[in-house]
């Protein structure tokens, strides 16, 4: 690697926010000439769903339309590169999207997805799926190619610069898990946080009140504010979901 590669990766690893690190991601990437990317990241995966879109981990420099459509709208549940991310580990070439095509595989939804995306110019690219050890946790992400670069152009480039182009990605989404994200609507308050704390700790209602300098009526206040924001319908829950979101014990500086 080159001292600006070294310096790059670096500056990766200590990013104090999910926005800087995305933000020097996607630079990152568009040096290679992947100009548009999509992450996504869940935890509540079970064997039929991936889990409430809200609680998912989304980034994405492409344009707001086309992300709400394929996220919010549910395009993604048909999306081929989708279906192989959850059922592979590592890299791929968009080349097998093609191989699907010519084999006949694609079923009338996923040719919808592959139409509705090349109105998008997105059409050439590669997709990393990241290893997880949890069978209820799933990562990746779409490297999406510069309009008017075919898939071969972007073969190539993998074969000369794909491991690092991988380890970039890896780092990444390695990152992304240590820092703070609060998806839509389930941003908690310095009380809420503090409450769900002491309750992760171990201790009581009083205890908590005490500790707080607040009567248990507000304390419980606050906790039935956090499941609320948090969507959830006890505060076990709260204190899970808001710890696998890294909104606990987190600095304030």
């Amino acid at each position: 690697m080159s001292p600006k590669q070294n310096a790059a990766l670096l500056d990766l690893t200590n990013a104090n926010s999910i926005e800087e690190l995305w933000d020097l991601h996607c630079r990152c990437m568009a040096q290679f000439g992947f100009d548009r990317l999509l992450y996504g990241f869940t935890r509540f995966r079970t064997a039929t769903s991936l889990g409430d879109p809200d609680d998912f981990i989304v980034l994405s420099n492409i344009d707001t339309d086309y992300v709400s459509a394929f996220i919010n709208d549910g395009l993604y549940r048909s999306a081929p590169m989708v279906r192989w991310s959850l059922e592979n580990d590592g890299a791929a070439s968009w080349t097998v999207l093609r191989m699907m095509m010519e084999s006949g595989t694609v079923t009338d939804e996923e040719r919808r997805i592959l139409e509705f995306n090349a109105r998008h110019k997105i059409t050439a690219g590669y997709s990393i799926s990241f290893r997880s050890l949890s069978d209820r946790a799933k990562g990746a992400i779409a490297l999406i190619a510069e309009d008017g670069t075919s898939q071969d152009d972007v073969d190539r480039l993998w074969a000369s610069s794909g491991e690092l182009i991988q380890l970039m990605n890896n780092i990444v989404h390695l990152k992304i898990l240590t820092l703070p994200y609060t998806p839509p609507h389930q941003s908690l308050t310095k009380r809420q946080r503090e409450a769900l704390e002491w309750v992760g700790g171990g201790k009581t209602m009083q205890d908590i009140a005490t500790i707080m300098g607040l009567t248990p009526a507000t304390v419980e206040k606050h906790l039935r504010l956090a499941r609320e924001a948090l969507n959830v319908d006890t505060t076990a829950q709260a204190v899970l979901k808001a710890a696998l979101q890294n909104q606990m014990f987190i600095s304030d500086r």
